[in-house]
């Protein structure tokens, strides 16, 4: 785990569980254990990061209430609807919905989000912390249009931008592999060539075994 994200969710309770369960020197080689500063600097998304975003179709989203309580949803598009706008700030356009405006809400109260962001198929996962702000698509058109989806129909009502205070590569273990009809076609694609290719084998064979049985025609009488 980077330790720019355990500072951020070692919280003091974390840190007290930690020691009841025997698992606090185990995570102390990965940083320092104070909490995280709020002015210290964002991680900056590398290369296996945005890589790994641009292949994504739908990814998590948490939320506080000004109540405390946690709200998640689940946010789904094409595959790289979630773009970098630069080193340290993801953006998607968000299109009108069902218009509760859960998430809307709660980021203007507290702009502290959760993003967790799967891969089913290869067993990874992706965490992310981060600040996140919403811009009205009419207060910034040439924004809307970079962050718009090709072929799309639906109208964005606002932009979502969110800065990246830190992320973590999750373990794999308990992931279980799940695969898109996408996934599925790339690896049933060779499985159909060759079911295709047995087929054909298969009829020219009876077809050579269907004139091997008729034999010549014996017209000698």
């Amino acid at each position: 785990m980077g330790s720019k994200y355990l500072d951020i969710a070692a919280t003091p309770s974390v840190r007290a569980a930690q020691e009841h369960y025997g698992s606090a020197a185990q995570w102390a080689r990965f940083g320092a254990r104070g909490d995280a500063q709020e002015g210290a600097p964002s991680q900056r998304l590398g290369p296996p990061e945005l890589a790994y975003i641009a292949g994504r179709d739908g990814f998590y989203l948490a939320s506080v209430s000004e109540t405390g309580w946690p709200y998640v949803q689940y946010r789904g598009g094409p595959a790289g609807f979630l773009k970098p706008v630069d080193e340290a700030t993801l953006g998607f356009a968000d299109f009108r919905g069902n218009r509760q405006y859960i998430t809307t809400g709660n980021v203007r109260a507290n702009d502290r989000v959760s993003l967790f962001l799967m891969d089913y198929a290869h067993r990874q996962r992706l965490k992310i912390f981060g600040h996140m702000r919403l811009v009205d698509a009419t207060d910034d058109p040439a924004l809307a249009e970079r962050l718009a989806m090709p072929g799309y129909s639906g109208r964005i009502e606002r932009l979502a931008l969110i800065t990246v205070e830190a992320f973590d590569w999750n373990c794999p273990q308990h992931i279980t592999p799940r695969f898109t009809q996408a996934e599925l076609e790339v690896v049933l694609e060779p499985v159909r060539d060759e079911i295709a290719a047995l087929r054909r084998e298969n009829e020219r064979l009876r077809r050579a075994l269907a004139a091997r049985e008729a034999g010549p025609t014996d017209e000698a009488g």
